[in-house]
């Protein structure tokens, strides 16, 4: 465990400065709220690894800057307040804000946008027809950092191949204004897929390449071949490249030996974090480095072995199903399926805390502005829906 007390001891020393930035800033009688103004500023202030500039960009809303860096763990339950912004959606998956605008994908096969309150939802128009079928389906959605200016995005898909097997692809697609989203180039396809374990989550990292989470396929022997796709995390260029500092030349993997990895996000000292179902129980939650093999099928929970990395935590006997992840402030949060709760990474007690639950199974969440967004998705043949469901709720702090 010396591995992870290090990660843990140098995510405490990057808190400890980041608490003395907040310090000074608020002595020059300004905001330490981390709000960003655009998704643009957001990209490039990590990219420059600023996180001074990052605050003092984003001053605009000093009345919650003190409650903006107050430790989540310390809010209770009657502290939110939720509104709810759809409902009857039908398994949303992944969720995107922009502007006042929110993006979600369903697994169907459809793109959701919400925009001054008015729902509007569109079928994406795709090369090969999206495949819903167990876990399957149209999965992972992220806006291009150049959203604004082209109307491009990625999206991650199964689909059926002319043998009947199925796989999955990522591809470009494109905002089509009154005529919906249609996909304008696949970047790579004939990633294997089953009816579970496909992964999905695209997002686009700090440095601006592409990253997708991708499952084992139900083939857990795959995750550690260096020359499959299942089981790893790819990254490639926007264009659908391979980077010439990827960790295994000519090729799209930079991190293998996963089970069912479905949640990427960064901290703002650029350490990528991922969430990952386990077999029975031990869920895990990695920090991902370059190169390395994080252990499936080989090793799981507290299990050693040379050359391959434990989880930063794991859920033992329980189950969290952790999918979506992001950050608030420095803080980790990750939505639990099984679990039915969106938890908090708590480094100082190494434990996962429950902060927000009672609306079933949650599969993504995502932080904008002063608030929280979070999606069910008690109506992907595991949950008991409710009346109204699947929901878009949005969660902010009661003032």
């Amino acid at each position: 465990m010396k591995q992870k007390e290090m990660r843990l001891s140098l995510a405490s020393l990057l808190l400890a400065l980041s608490g003395m930035l907040l310090t000074a800033c608020q002595t020059n009688g300004q905001s330490g709220s981390n709000e960003s103004d655009t998704h643009e500023r957001d990209k490039q202030s990590v990219r420059n690894n600023d996180i001074t500039d990052t605050h003092e960009a984003n001053n605009e809303h000093h009345d919650k800057g003190e409650r903006d860096a107050m430790p989540l763990k310390e809010v209770t339950p009657d502290e939110w307040q939720v509104e709810v912004l759809a409902e009857n959606l039908n398994i949303p998956w992944a969720l995107n804000v922009h502007e006042d605008v929110i993006f979600m994908t369903n697994r169907e096969g459809h793109i959701i946008e919400i925009e001054n309150g008015e729902t509007t939802q569109s079928e994406l128009q795709t090369s090969t027809p999206v495949a819903h079928i167990g876990e399957g389906g149209l999965l992972g959605f992220v806006l291009a950092e150049d959203f604004f200016d082209t109307g491009e995005a990625y999206a991650y898909y199964t689909y059926q191949t002319d043998e009947g097997h199925f796989e999955n692809r990522i591809v470009r697609v494109e905002q089509q204004h009154n005529n919906g989203w249609s996909e304008t180039e696949i970047l790579l396809d004939n990633i294997p897929g089953a009816e579970i374990h496909n992964g999905g989550r695209l997002a686009v990292g700090p440095d601006g390449m592409l990253y997708a989470a991708i499952g084992d396929a139900d083939i857990p022997d795959a995750a550690q071949d260096e020359s499959n796709l299942a089981g790893t995390i790819l990254r490639m260029t926007p264009e659908g490249d391979i980077p010439e500092d990827n960790p295994i030349e000519g090729s799209y993997v930079y991190s293998y030996g996963h089970r069912n990895p479905q949640g990427l996000a960064w901290r703002n000292n650029g350490e990528m974090y991922s969430s990952e179902h386990g077999a029975v129980g031990h869920d895990e939650i990695n920090i991902i480095e370059s190169g390395h093999n994080y252990g499936w099928p080989v090793i799981e929970g507290d299990e050693t072995e040379e050359g391959m990395e434990e989880p930063l935590i794991h859920s033992g006997e329980d189950t969290w199903a952790p999918s979506g992840v992001t950050f608030w402030e420095e803080q980790l949060l990750v939505t639990g399926l099984r679990g039915e709760a969106l938890y908090l990474f708590d480094e100082e007690g190494e434990e996962m805390i429950d902060i927000f639950s009672g609306e079933g199974r949650l599969r993504d969440v995502t932080y904008d502005g002063d608030a929280l967004y979070v999606i069910t998705n008690n109506r992907d043949g595991r949950g008991q829906p409710k009346e109204n469901d699947d929901r878009l709720l949005k969660l902010t702090l009661n003032q």
